[in-house]
């Protein structure tokens, strides 16, 4: 690992990053930038995990074997595309993590995993932030906004700003920032406290981000009708907002 980087992002899921900010990256490593991208919850599932839920994500991903290590593999090909160093945490994602006492998923279905982080949660996101805190210095860190709400992108930021506080800027978690008001349920129409940049990308930029996109096969079907549908979409939202929207608390510097 390098000593340090110009820019760490924090990825809640194996794919996040790309998602939310290929484009940005992309541009980023062609100047010559470090980056590293770090993905929370990318651990093995738990050996004795019983989750009908996971089950039928797993067959939704065509992946009913070995699905963790299959969208591994992919995210250390979309990084090898946007030429960023990947970092692999061994947290699992939330389908998969259980009650130890119990061996019960704590999650179960789409309303779980896009409610509020279980009460059993709590400690998980101090050890994140010690985490963090040993990470390499950088000179920019970036965590989700949280738009959508999905569990692992609470922990994720509620970490971030337990580790780094001011510090941190806030990417849009793409693609839930196309759903109507998903801002606005994160940040109020005209909030004096925070500030919003747009990043413009290349054409160049852009067709890195897609194809990094695109290396996380087993996703295409969650988001999109086929790859036509999301070069589409992906396109359509960057024209919307200027390329890629990053978000500043006002009393950051």
């Amino acid at each position: 690992m390098q000593t340090s980087y110009d820019v760490i992002y924090f990825s809640p899921h194996l794919d996040d990053a790309a998602l939310s900010c290929g484009g940005q990256i992309a541009q980023q490593t062609a100047a010559g930038r470090r980056v590293l991208i770090v993905t929370i919850t990318a651990g093995d599932p738990p050996p004795d995990l019983v989750s009908a839920y996971a089950d039928s994500l797993h067959a939704r991903w065509a992946l009913i074997t070995d699905a963790t290590a299959a969208r591994r593999a992919e995210d250390l090909a979309a990084c090898r595309i946007l030429g960023a160093a990947a970092q692999h945490w061994s947290v699992p994602d939330c389908i998969y993590r259980i009650d130890p006492s119990t061996k019960q998923p704590f999650y179960v279905s789409d309303p779980d995993i896009f409610g509020p982080v279980h009460p059993q949660e709590a400690g998980l996101v101090e050890q994140l932030a010690q985490r963090m805190r040993a990470l390499p210095p950088a000179a920019q860190i970036f965590a989700p906004l949280t738009l959508g709400h999905h569990v692992d992108h609470q922990l994720t930021r509620q970490a971030a700003e337990m580790a780094f506080g001011d510090r941190l800027a806030y990417y849009e978690d793409y693609p839930y920032a196309q759903q109507p008001d998903a801002l606005a349920q994160v940040i109020a129409p005209g909030a004096p406290d925070w500030q919003a940049t747009s990043i413009s990308l290349t054409e160049a930029a852009l067709a890195v981000k897609i194809a990094a996109i695109l290396a996380f096969r087993s996703q295409l079907s969650t988001f999109w009708h086929d790859q036509a549908d999301l070069e589409r979409q992906v396109r359509g939202y960057a024209a919307t907002v200027g390329g890629e929207r990053i978000w500043r608390k006002a009393s950051s510097n």
